[in-house]
């Protein structure tokens, strides 16, 4: 099985200077991954687009992609261009995660939409086909959906590279929906889907896909895990949204059981202090152990 790893790391308006430091350090010593939160009704944080635009800049092998996009306040014609525009500056490294929408209060007070959860996924599917038109140049792009709307405008540019279009789903609906026509599945952090849920929704997920007639491997599955490398073994329990706390081989183990065990290809570090040293530990330690335990 090939692995994938990255790291996330937070726009904080504060530590921009850092967040663009340790991505360069990611992109220096290999790792694959870097997703960025994107929470555009927080005052504290910076636009995830333009801190991507910036760090895609300032790497060469990085891939980067938002952590997950918030759909409802980023409309879907003009994220298809970005996510176009981004991909084609960085020689095709940048990939689009993408969220129905959560905190709805501070969506509709930035003046976004309110939507309950079958509309959020509606949304969602409409916006995903609407994002796919636009990059297809030479065309005019045409959906009409309750939600968002094309009328012909015209498409392009194309991406550089096939962009991935990852879910951040949560529900069972959702979940359905990735399988059905995601390219990924961007498991959100235990906190909004605990850790024994994530067999269930890897289920379904594959499920949907052998009944829309697809490949449910083709389907990227990404875990993303939040905790502290520490220099010790620590007691670990997959369970609710604990955080994982323990030293670089607990967590190889735990990688490795969820690759062979849950189907995930895909490891997203979400560390509790961002910094050198947890990255350190997370490139030099924790990934080459993983990638051993799993040869």
């Amino acid at each position: 099985m090939h692995l994938r790893f990255g790291i996330q790391l937070a726009p904080t308006v504060s530590e921009l200077p850092r967040v663009r430091a340790l991505a360069r350090r990611a992109d220096r010593e290999g790792l694959d991954l870097l997703g960025i939160q994107d929470h555009p009704y927080s005052g504290g944080l910076a636009d995830t687009f333009a801190v991507i635009a910036t760090v895609l800049a300032e790497t060469e092998r990085l891939r980067v992609f938002p952590d997950v996009a918030s759909l409802p306040l980023r409309g879907p014609a003009m994220l298809g261009k970005q996510a176009a525009t981004l991909d084609l500056l960085s020689g095709g490294r940048f990939e689009l995660a993408l969220g129905a929408g959560a905190f709805w209060p501070a969506i509709g007070a930035m003046g976004g939409p309110v939507r309950s959860n079958p509309e959020a996924l509606r949304a969602l599917a409409e916006a995903t086909e609407i994002i796919r038109a636009m990059w297809r140049p030479g065309t005019k792009a045409k959906v009409e959906g309750a939600y968002y709307s094309v009328t012909g405008v015209q498409s392009g540019p194309a991406p550089a590279h096939p962009v991935g279009i990852w879910f951040g789903s949560v529900g069972p609906k959702a979940n359905a929906l990735t399988g059905q026509i995601a390219d990924g599945w961007a498991a959100p952090i235990p906190h909004y889907l605990p850790y024994e849920k994530w067999q269930a929704a890897q289920d379904i997920i594959s499920a949907a896909a052998l009944d829309a007639g697809r490949d449910p491997a083709a389907i990227t599955r990404m875990a993303q895990l939040v905790g502290t490398i520490t220099d010790t073994p620590g007691p670990v329990t997959l369970r609710g949204e604990e955080p994982i706390r323990t030293d670089a081989a607990g967590w190889a183990r735990i990688l490795a059981d969820l690759a062979a065990g849950t189907g995930f290809d895909t490891f997203v570090y979400w560390p509790e202090t961002q910094d050198e040293d947890q990255l350190r530990r997370w490139i030099g330690d924790v990934v080459p152990a993983t990638r051993e335990l799993c040869h």
